[in-house]
């Protein structure tokens, strides 16, 4: 019998990707059509019809000539079919074919546009162009992907990453999203912070604007007001230790305690982050503003007169504690169910004591957890300015400066760019930070060993303490909600107090008619069309985010660094600057997709990504790579591996991102506002818009809607991505 050996076969996902290139060449269409998700284009003229021909059509009838070219780099691959892959021709062939048509297909997108050529150079030297080309659609999408990934298979027939195909693929894939979808819009916003009045741009007019008083100005030494800079240092260092320090503390409640009612105390700390950063604030405001209940009830009590101190740093810094440690908690929660008991038995069979077994043990294996914490509590308060906004009062940070920057009416990009600039400065220091805090240690706590141990119980010194926060957080957080639900069935909330369902039926009315249940409720086309979105977001968000975080933490590969830092990018940046700087971006061809649906789901992925990043790298950084080294050596190749080993072990870093970016992509404010269109219209912008016209009860009925629904959403992803199992006996000495 004559067998073929593997190194004789072909790939099948080479042969995947060279189909898939043809397929978007010579048969999707190669410009984009109206409505991403329609495709009523196989309809309405599809092949011949110039909106919706492919490529091959239009280079066929002698439109779009500069789209031949690709049709050589599409061809190439197909003379290395049989060949195996250790010969040199293989790899030269599809880094060559691969390189060249995603590099012609980039070129000749940037290069032409609405009006020809897109720079006066190109047509100086081609003279001028009496055609144009539109944002790119489906055939260029799948022809670009197809590009790309002939060019990371060749690399990996090179020897890359031991000529793992999974691996160079997957980063290949990481960086060119990231490239588009991130430094590409804020490359084209932070040009601006060298833009001169002229329209030109200039190094040396960006110094004077950046080191302005108002931004690091430190007349708060003397009684003044400090720069924003430095109100938005202190405001992040504040939230980022002070959200990990509660998250910590619900984390070990629900893990090192015998609290009964665990569900319970879970649902209500994911509560915060399932909610309009307004609606907190304006509860807060209702609390303890000057003429909130807990004010003016003191102030009848104590007879001191009622003051403003909850606008500034004080309202700010309780809203963003509120908002954002569910954020915390949803990263550590999963580090600490990973810290392996039987290294904590093991330190009690010595005759440590439960505290000292906590802080030499338990706590040194956290730390990767703590500091992936303390980051996105950092990011989140540096980024957010929905609270600042509602809570601020003459307290400004560097969010709230950009925003008015972008929307007021000085409408200074260049200001606007340099104060993203400081931004991106103090998020890039706190992330070296957390890396030197870190070092080179190892957290590993779970290996492919049996672990059937119990998690000791929390030293009564520190057990004490952590009861007393958890509870006060609890019920403070209960307080406010409370308020909350309370001010969606009130006629007018704070002026008339008489119990009312109206709100709710202006927004969610359901009438049965002549033809059929109809939805004539207000809100319902955009709460519709915002599920539709963050159910689309959130998958993907959780996938890329897990995908760069196996990256960082299994695989060793040059830029290495650079690419963490370029995929944490767009968590750092506002985003409010992210929605403008995808307008300025993807407004013009060679992507086209401002005003559409598309738009909300990418910018949703890329401004979540990083909380799937770190919350798979804290739990990663747990896991043995021997685990992965066994499937390897079993016959599994990496991807086999990924799929099979590790992501069942990653089922807490899977819900966390996956519950994340839902949430965020239903409650989202910021970039929403510059991205909704009348026909993709958000749920945010929707309350926005009742707010301004001072329907708050409306507002705030849609708010508590929204909670209910996400609370059963994130219930229903808690059943569907399970527990992590990992052979460990419960106090009652079941085994999970």
């Amino acid at each position: 019998m004559r067998t073929v050996s593997l190194e004789q076969t072909t790939h099948p996902v080479l042969i995947f990707w060279i189909i898939a290139g043809w397929v978007g060449y010579c048969i999707l269409p190669w410009y984009g059509v109206e409505g991403f998700w329609s495709f009523e284009w196989l309809v309405d003229g599809w092949p011949l019809d110039d909106d919706y021909a492919p490529a091959a059509v239009l280079v066929g009838v002698g439109q779009k000539l500069w789209l031949a070219p690709m049709l050589l780099a599409l061809a190439a691959p197909l003379l290395v079919l049989g060949r195996r892959k250790t010969d040199p021709l293989y790899a030269q062939v599809l880094i060559a074919a691969g390189g060249f048509g995603f590099a012609w297909l980039v070129a000749q997108g940037l290069g032409i546009g609405l009006r020809g050529f897109t720079a006066e150079w190109l047509t100086t030297l081609f003279g001028t162009l009496d055609d144009r080309q539109f944002g790119m659609g489906y055939g260029a999408m799948v022809t670009a992907s197809a590009f790309l990934f002939l060019f990371t298979h060749g690399i990996a027939a090179r020897g890359a990453i031991n000529g793992d195909v999974f691996v160079t693929s997957a980063i290949g894939g990481v960086i060119a999203v990231v490239t588009i979808f991130v430094f590409f819009p804020i490359t084209k916003m932070l040009l601006a912070a060298f833009a001169t009045d002229d329209g030109g741009y200039s190094v040396l007019g960006f110094f004077p604007k950046f080191f302005d008083d108002r931004i690091w100005g430190l007349d708060c030494l003397s009684g003044g007001r400090c720069g924003v800079a430095w109100n938005s240092l202190l405001l992040a260092v504040l939230v980022g230790v002070l959200t990990t320090l509660l998250g910590l503390a619900f984390a070990l409640v629900l893990t090192r305690s015998g609290f009964r009612y665990k569900r319970l105390l879970r649902a209500l700390t994911v509560l915060p982050i399932i909610t309009p950063p307004f609606v907190i604030g304006l509860a807060i405001i209702l609390l303890f503003g000057l003429s909130g209940t807990v004010t003016t009830s003191l102030a009848a009590m104590f007879g001191v007169e009622a003051t403003r101190w909850i606008y500034g740093l004080p309202g700010i810094l309780i809203a963003q504690l509120l908002a954002f440690t569910p954020i915390a908690f949803l990263v550590l929660i999963g580090v600490v169910e990973g810290v392996s008991p039987s290294m904590e038995e093991a330190a009690q069979t010595l005759r440590a004591n439960r505290w000292q077994t906590f802080r030499t043990v338990s706590w040194p294996l956290m730390r990767p957890g703590l500091a992936n914490a303390f980051l996105l509590g950092f990011i989140e308060s540096m980024a957010d300015f929905g609270n600042p906004l509602v809570l601020g009062g003459n307290f400004d940070v560097l969010s709230t400066e950009i925003f008015f920057a972008i929307v007021g009416a000085q409408y200074d990009q260049s200001r606007a760019a340099i104060l993203a600039v400081v931004l991106l400065g103090f998020t890039l220091g706190a992330f070296y930070l957390q890396r030197f805090w870190l070092g080179r240690k190892s957290y590993t706590t779970v290996t492919g060993k049996g672990d059937a141990g119990v998690h000791p119980p929390m030293p009564n010194g520190l057990a004490y303490p952590v009861y007393a926060v958890v509870a006060l957080w609890s019920a403070f957080t209960l307080v406010v909600y409370g308020m909350i639900l309370y001010g969606s069935v009130v006629q007018l909330w704070g002026v008339d107090d008489t119990l009312t369902f109206k709100h709710y039926l202006t927004a969610f009315r359901i009438d049965w008619t002549e033809d059929g249940l109809r939805w004539t409720g207000s809100a319902w086309d955009s709460f519709w069309t915002t599920m539709t979105i963050a159910t689309l977001a959130a998958p993907l968000t959780a996938a890329i985010g897990l995908i760069t975080a196996y990256l960082l933490t299994r695989q060793t590969f040059a830029g290495k660094r650079a690419f963490e830092f370029g995929t944490m990018l767009s968590f750092a940046i506002p985003g409010t600057v992210i929605g403008v700087a995808y307008i300025l971006a993807f407004n013009v061809p060679p992507i086209e997709i401002t005003g559409t649906g598309l738009i909300l789901v990418i910018s949703f992925i890329f401004r979540n990504m990083p909380v799937g990043v770190r919350a798979g790298i804290a739990s990663m950084s747990q896991l043995d790579k021997s685990l992965d080294e066994s499937s390897l050596t079993l016959g599994a190749n990496s991807w086999q591996t990924f799929r099979a080993v590790i992501l069942p072990l990653l089922r807490p870093a899977i819900l966390a991102a996956l519950v994340y970016s839902f949430v965020r992509a239903m409650t989202a404010i910021s970039a929403v506002i510059f991205l909704v269109s009348a026909r993709y219209d958000m749920s945010t912008s929707y309350i926005i818009g009742r707010v301004e016209n001072n329907d708050y009860g409306l507002a705030i009925a849609y708010s508590t809607a929204l909670i209910f629904v996400m609370l059963a959403a994130v219930g229903l992803l808690q059943l569907l991505v399970g527990r992590t199992r990992i052979g460990r006996r419960t106090s009652h000495g079941e085994i999970h």
